[in-house]
């Protein structure tokens, strides 16, 4: 009994840990829609893509570092993200901060 118990609250408590980075309120990198901004996201936000792990996350915002997301599709520049992992993703995430276009000629 006392082994059960012991697995039981180690399942909960690994639940909890694992609910508080997905049920996290949003921070300001998110924007309208629940997107994921990948130019201002943290580590912990991006690793809460489906696919996207600790170490692809942290890959996100070294290249973003280098050379901020434009377009979404620019994500598949990261090492790791291939066609099947970005169309899994593409729906959940924004470049919203990327460089605004510049005006109508005037």
């Amino acid at each position: 009994m006392r082994r059960f118990r012991r697995a039981a609250v180690g399942f909960l408590c690994g639940l909890v840990l694992l609910g508080t980075g997905v049920m996290a309120a949003p921070s300001g990198s998110e924007m309208g829609g629940g997107k994921i901004n990948v130019n201002t996201a943290s580590v912990a936000e991006l690793a809460s893509l489906p696919g996207i792990g600790p170490a692809k996350a942290q890959a996100i915002v070294d290249h973003r570092a280098k050379e901020p997301f434009t377009r979404a599709e620019d994500l598949r520049k990261v090492k790791g993200i291939g066609p099947k992992l970005y169309d899994a993703i593409r729906e959940q995430i924004t470049v919203g901060d990327a460089p605004a276009p510049s005006g109508r000629g005037g």
